[in-house]
């Protein structure tokens, strides 16, 4: 199963609480009390989402964090390559991947064809997005996902 990990989850959430007030700096205290994450995860967060240039910290009585960018132009992709690094669904989708079997292997393009498909995704879906779903949560049993109804309102052709 491919799958996050739950700091990307604490990511977006902790993106979240500070889009929700994009005018203010927030302390690292005051977004674990609203999340309801715990200070350190916080903290650690924030450093990997400041490294990555996706908020802004600043020192002082009046400092803290805020987001670097509007939520509109924050994409999902921004957000798991601060936390997880660059999207790679096999080794050989990553471009500093080391797979062995890279010569002999008959599949490896295929899987970046679908390492690409699944990164061009994630760079269409923003926060802002994220932020506010067109459709209530729906999940989908083995088999029965469709593209064209899951697009939304404005990606639909």
């Amino acid at each position: 199963m491919l799958k996050l990990s739950r700091l990307t989850d604490y990511a977006t959430l902790v993106l979240a609480h500070l889009a929700s007030q994009p005018q203010r700096r927030h302390s690292a205290a005051e977004v674990a009390e609203r999340t309801g994450l715990a200070g350190p995860t916080v903290s650690k967060v924030l450093k990997a989402l400041a490294r990555d240039g996706l908020v802004s910290s600043t020192r002082g009585a009046t400092g803290g964090y805020a987001l670097s960018r509007t939520a509109r132009e924050i994409t999902a992709a921004d957000i798991i390559d601060a936390i997880e690094g660059p999207v790679a669904v096999t080794e050989c989708s990553h471009e500093d991947g080391d797979c062995s079997l890279e010569a002999v292997c008959g599949v490896g393009q295929g899987w970046q064809r679908i390492n690409r498909l699944i990164r061009g995704t994630l760079e269409q879906i923003t926060l802002d997005e994220l932020l506010r779903p067109a459709t209530p949560l729906q999940w989908f049993p083995k088999g029965s996902f469709n593209p064209a109804a899951d697009a939304g309102p404005e990606r639909k052709a």
